[in-house]
C-alpha cells in the first residue's frame, strides 16, 4: 500500500493540472467544482466554476439567489437537477448550519443532491479527513491494478471497491491521495487508451502485465435507452412567442421550453387542428436528436404563425429576442441558434 499512494502522490505533484479549485481549501468553491464536473468534463466545467464563483462568491450569495437565475446560467451543463440541489443545499447551509459549510462528513452527506463520493472529496481536500473517493477514475484504476472481476454497477461491486479505496487510502494525506487518484483515472488510465508506459503504476498493474486493460472495469449489464418523440409549437406574431416552465419530476424540470402538440405526430400539421389560435400558417422548422442518460430525444419544431398571442395558464408571453433570459435545454438552444425564426 506504501509504494502504491507514494508512487500516485509523486506523479501527481509532478503532473497534476493547475485547476483553480486546487488553490483553494474553501469548501464551499470545492463543493461547487465536485457538483460541476459531475457527468462534465474539466474543460467544460472550468468555466462554469468561474462563472458561478463570481456570481456567488459564498454560500449566502448562492442560497439567496432567484432559482431562474442559478438555472440559467447553469444552461449548457445539462443534468439540470444538480444545479437545483446544489441552489437547495445552500438554502440548507445557511437556515441548518448557520451560513458555515459543515465540517464533518455526515453533515456534508446531508446535503441535497451530496452522495458517498461528493461528501469523500469534499471533507478530504478541504478538511484532510480520511475518507476515499469511489468515482469512474477510481474504479477504473482500481479495477486494473488489480484485475477486479466483480462488477461495479452491482451491489456487491460498490461494496467491494469501497472497502478497497480506503484499504489503500494514505491516512496522513488523503487530500493529495484522492486527488491524484482521480487525475491518474482522467489523464492516464483513461476508458478507451490508457497511457500504460507513462503510468506510476505500470511495473505493479496485473491488467497491464495480461494486456487486459480494456476488459476492466467489469460491468454486468448496459443501460436501456428509451426513445421518445417531442413536437413542438413554437407560436410566433411576428416579434413574441410563448413558453411554459416545465414542472413534476420529467426531464428539464424548472427550465423553460415551447408548447407542445400532445398527439405526437410525424406527419404535417394541419391547420384545422389549431382553429382556436386562427393561424395563419403552420410550416415545418427542422427536427432535433438529443441524447440524454437514459432517453433519446426526436423533436420535432413547427412555427405557428399567427395575428395575436395571449398566454394561456403557466405559459409566459416572450420576445424572441429576450428568449437566452430564460434557462432553457441544450436542445432548445440548438434550435434557436439553427432557426432562421431568431435570426
Amino acid at each position: 500500500m506504501t509504494d502504491f499512494t507514494t508512487l500516485i502522490q509523486h506523479w501527481y505533484r509532478r503532473s497534476k493540472r493547475e485547476l483553480p479549485w486546487r488553490l483553494t481549501n474553501d469548501p464551499y468553491k470545492i463543493w461547487i467544482s465536485e457538483v460541476i464536473l459531475q457527468q462534465t468534463r474539466v474543460e467544460q466545467g472550468l468555466n462554469y466554476y468561474e462563472k458561478f464563483t463570481f456570481h456567488y462568491p459564498d454560500v449566502k450569495s448562492l442560497a439567496n439567489a432567484p432559482e431562474d437565475e442559478v438555472l440559467n446560467l447553469w444552461q449548457g451543463l445539462g443534468y439540470y437537477s444538480r444545479a437545483r440541489n446544489m441552489h437547495y443545499s445552500a438554502k440548507m447551509v445557511v437556515n441548518q448550519f448557520g451560513g458555515v459549510f459543515p465540517k464533518t462528513y455526515k453533515e456534508v452527506r446531508s446535503l441535497k443532491g451530496v452522495g458517498d463520493y461528493t461528501a469523500a472529496a469534499i471533507t478530504s481536500i478541504a478538511y484532510n479527513l480520511p475518507h476515499a473517493v469511489v468515482d469512474g477514475n477510481v474504479y477504473r484504476v482500481l479495477s486494473r491494478y488489480l484485475m477486479i472481476e466483480t462488477p461495479i454497477d452491482t451491489t456487491q461491486g460498490k461494496k467491494e471497491f469501497d472497502l478497497i479505496a480506503a484499504n489503500f487510502l494514505d491516512q496522513h494525506n488523503p487530500s493529495d491521495h484522492n486527488q491524484a487518484m482521480m487525475e491518474l483515472g482522467a489523464l492516464i488510465c483513461t476508458p478507451n487508451k490508457p497511457l500504460c508506459e507513462e503510468c506510476p503504476l505500470s511495473l505493479t498493474c496485473l491488467a497491464k502485465s495480461q494486456h487486459k486493460q480494456l476488459e476492466f472495469p467489469k460491468k454486468s449489464k448496459k443501460t436501456k435507452v428509451i426513445e421518445r418523440a417531442l413536437t413542438y409549437l413554437v407560436f410566433f406574431d411576428g416579434k413574441n412567442t410563448l413558453i411554459n416552465k416545465r414542472t413534476g419530476k420529467d426531464i428539464w424540470e424548472g427550465l423553460y421550453d415551447f408548447p407542445q402538440y400532445q398527439n405526437e405526430l410525424n406527419e404535417p400539421l394541419e391547420i384545422e387542428n389549431f382553429r382556436k389560435y386562427s393561424p395563419k400558417s403552420i410550416k415545418s422548422d427542422g427536427k432535433f436528436t438529443h441524447i440524454l442518460s437514459h432517453q433519446r430525444l426526436t423533436a420535432t419544431f413547427w412555427v405557428v404563425e399567427v395575428d395575436h398571442l395571449k398566454p394561456e395558464e403557466n405559459q409566459v408571453l416572450v420576445l424572441l429576442k429576450n428568449m437566452e433570459d430564460f434557462p432553457l435545454p441544450q436542445l432548445l438552444i440548438r434550435y434557436i441558434q439553427q432557426s432562421s425564426l431568431f435570426e
